[in-house]
């Protein structure tokens, strides 16, 4: 039987036709930092956060398919200043009180990962 208790965690994996390319990119843009892996299967942290990058040819066998990410903050003003200093998003994509029920911003990584950035409002 699976209950709330036997569920550890989930970590999403995100696309890459470029794995050395993309960890200096979310080193410099996002935080994240590689955690373990090679040219074909990295992991990144940032806090409690982990994801993986799976390298991909980018061909008609094996492309390389975008995906979302949505990362959920208790507050997300530090995250928007951080972000914004970094030159990951400009000063204007900030949406505050979304008819959904959140503030967010969210960009878009070298391989056309969306990665957002929530709260609930």
């Amino acid at each position: 039987m699976n209950t709330p208790s036997s569920t550890l965690y989930i970590i999403p994996v995100l696309s890459s036709s470029d794995i050395e390319r993309d960890l200096a990119w979310y080193e410099k843009h996002t935080g994240f930092n590689l955690y373990f892996g090679d040219k074909g299967y990295s992991g990144l942290q940032r806090d409690n956060l982990e994801f993986h990058l799976q390298w991909h040819h980018n061909n008609d066998d094996d492309p390389v398919y975008p995906s979302v990410m949505k990362i959920f903050v208790k507050d997300i003003q530090p995250y928007y200043e951080e972000f914004v200093k970094r030159g990951t998003i400009p000063k204007d994509k900030l949406r505050m009180n979304t008819p959904w029920g959140t503030h967010e911003f969210g960009f878009y990584d070298l391989n056309n990962n969306a990665i957002f950035i929530v709260q609930d409002a």
